[in-house]
C-alpha cells in the first residue's frame, strides 16, 4: 500500500495548486481525481470555456456592431458557426488540462483516478470503475472537492431543456429564447454569450437586484448597460413551476404583487448558485462536521475536526472563486510545512467575466454604513478617458471607497473595459494598506484603462478629480 505525506482530494485549482506547493516544500504528494481529466470544474466546465465563449461571442458582436465604425466592411453578413465556436473553446480547454498534467509530472506528484474516501483518520480508498479499489495511506489529507450546481426542488435538470451553466457550454444550436433563472455570475455570463449571437435572453431573479454581492450602484450600472444591449430582466420574481415538451420550456413565476406570469423558450439555464460537493467522501466516519449550507466546518488553519484532514475551496465557508481555492491550497500547504501564512479575506477580489466587466474588492458602501464606518467615496467614468473613446468602450466607471479619517482605501469597485485586470492595483494597494492620495499621486500611462483608478482616487481625495 502505497503510503503519502499529504493527499489531496480534487484536482480544481484549489486542489492542484495545493499539491504543487506541497511538492516544493519537500512533501511525497497524491492527487486524487475522479472523472479522466485534471483542472475540476474551473477548467473543464466552468471559468475557461465560459471565457472562451464569452470571448469568440465578443468578436463576433463587435464585428456586427461595430467593426464598421473602425472602418471594417464585409460584403454579405457576418455568420456564427456555432460548432466551430464550440470546438474552438473545447481546445482551449483540452490545451489547458494538458498544463496541469504536465506541472503535476514535473512536480512528481502522483495523480490516481477514481473516486476517494476515507476508510479511516489514515487511509483514502480509490474506487476507479475500470481499474477496481485502491487503497492508499497518508500523514495529512486536503478535501478540495469543490461544488456542484444548485437545482431548483420542483424542476429535474434533464440536461436537454432544463440545463446548467454544463450543458449551456455545449448547445448544439443558438437558442431563439433562452431563459435564465438567477442574475449571479454565471447566468449573466452564459446569458451574455447567447445574447451576443442573437438569443432573446430574459433574466429571471428572486432578489429585488442583480448580483446582489456586489456595490449597489455596479449592480444597478451592470443591468442598465445589459438592457442596453437588449437582455430582459425581471426582478422579484419567483419561479415555482417549469415544464418541457420536445422543442419547448415554459416557466411559471410569480412578481412580488402575486401576478403570474409565464415565459416561454427553447432552453432554460438553471443558475441559482452552487452548493458543496461532498458527496461519498465518507467524512461522517472520521468525524468531520458540515454546517447548514453543507460547507465543511473548519478552524483558521483550514483544518477540520480530524486534525489531520483540511479542507479548501468551494467545501468551506465564503466565496466560490478559484482564485480563493488556491490562495487556501498554499496556505494549507505551508501550514503543513511548520509555516505561518495567512489570507486577508476582505481583499480577495470578485469578478464578473460579462462585458463591460465588473471587479470588486474590499467592502461595499452598504457594508461601511452597516458597519458604521465614515467614509468618502471618489468616482469617475470611463467615458472620460482618451483610451475608452478609442476603444469604444466607454461604459461604466470606478470607485473608490476611503475613510473620512485616515483616507484608507476600503473598497474598490470598477465596471468597465478591463475591470478584471485592473482590480489588481487595487488589491496590491490596499495589501499595503494605501491611501487614496497615495494612488492619486502615483503616475499612470496615458493613454490606458488604469487612468481611472487615478481619477477615482483623484475624486475621492477632496474632489480633485482633473478630467471630469
Amino acid at each position: 500500500m502505497d503510503k503519502f505525506d499529504v493527499v489531496i482530494i480534487g484536482s480544481g485549482p484549489g486542489g492542484y495548486v495545493c499539491a504543487i506547493r506541497c511538492s516544493q516544500l519537500g512533501m511525497k504528494t497524491a492527487i486524487i481525481e475522479k472523472y479522466n481529466s485534471l483542472g475540476g470544474t474551473c477548467l473543464n466546465v466552468g471559468c475557461i470555456p465560459s471565457k472562451s465563449l464569452l470571448d469568440s461571442s465578443h468578436h463576433f458582436h463587435d464585428a456586427v456592431h461595430n467593426f464598421e465604425s473602425h472602418g471594417i466592411n464585409f460584403e454579405g453578413n457576418v455568420i456564427v458557426n456555432l460548432e466551430k465556436m464550440i470546438s474552438r473553446k473545447q481546445n482551449v480547454v483540452d490545451q489547458t488540462v494538458k498544463g496541469i498534467d504536465f506541472l503535476m509530472n514535473k512536480n512528481k506528484i502522483k495523480v490516481y483516478h477514481g473516486t476517494g474516501s476515507f476508510v479511516d483518520s489514515c487511509t483514502i480508498k480509490i474506487d476507479n470503475s475500470s481499474s477496481g479499489v485502491t487503497n492508499i495511506t497518508f500523514n495529512n489529507a486536503v478535501i478540495a472537492t469543490g461544488s456542484k450546481p444548485t437545482n431548483l426542488p420542483f424542476a429535474k435538470i434533464d440536461k436537454k431543456r432544463i440545463i446548467t451553466s454544463t450543458e449551456a457550454l455545449n448547445l448544439k444550436e443558438i437558442p431563439k429564447k433562452l431563459i435564465v433563472i438567477g442574475g449571479g455570475v454565471i447566468g449573466l455570463e452564459l446569458g451574455q454569450v447567447y445574447s451576443r449571437l442573437g438569443a432573446e435572453v430574459s433574466v429571471v431573479e428572486y432578489s429585488n437586484t442583480i448580483t446582489p454581492f456586489m456595490d449597489a450602484s455596479i449592480s444597478k450600472e451592470l443591468m442598465r448597460i445589459f438592457k442596453k444591449q437588449k437582455i430582459k430582466f425581471y426582478l422579484s420574481h419567483k419561479v415555482f413551476q417549469i415544464s418541457t415538451s420536445e422543442d419547448n420550456v415554459s416557466v411559471q413565476a410569480e412578481d412580488n404583487n402575486g401576478n403570474k406570469v409565464l415565459f416561454e423558450g427553447d432552453y432554460c439555464l438553471v443558475s441559482v448558485g452552487r452548493k458543496p460537493f461532498t458527496e461519498n467522501l465518507n467524512i461522517s466516519s472520521i468525524g468531520i462536521e458540515t454546517n447548514d449550507k453543507g460547507q465543511i466546518k473548519v478552524n483558521d488553519q483550514l483544518q477540520t475536526s480530524c486534525n489531520n484532514v483540511y479542507a479548501i475551496g468551494d467545501v468551506i465557508k465564503g466565496p466560490m472563486l478559484a482564485h480563493k481555492a488556491e490562495e487556501e491550497g498554499v496556505m494549507v500547504a505551508e501550514i503543513m510545512a511548520k509555516q505561518k501564512p495567512h489570507i486577508n479575506y476582505n481583499l480577495i477580489p470578485n469578478v464578473i467575466y460579462t462585458w463591460p466587466e465588473v471587479a470588486s474588492v474590499g467592502k461595499t458602501e452598504k457594508q461601511l454604513t452597516d458597519n458604521g464606518v465614515e467614509y468618502k467615496k471618489g468616482q469617475f467614468p470611463f467615458r472620460a478617458l482618451g483610451r475608452s473613446r478609442a476603444s469604444m468602450d466607454t461604459d461604466g466607471f470606478v470607485k473608490i471607497l476611503a475613510d473620512k479619517k485616515t483616507d484608507e482605501i476600503l473598497g474598490v469597485h470598477i465596471i468597465g473595459a478591463r475591470a478584471a485586470d485592473l482590480i489588481a492595483e487595487a488589491v496590491t494597494a490596499m495589501e499595503f494598506r494605501a491611501s487614496a492620495e497615495d494612488i492619486s499621486r502615483m503616475s499612470h500611462s496615458h493613454p490606458t484603462y488604469a487612468e481611472a483608478i487615478k481619477e477615482a482616487a483623484l475624486a475621492a481625495t477632496q474632489d480633485r478629480a482633473l478630467h471630469i
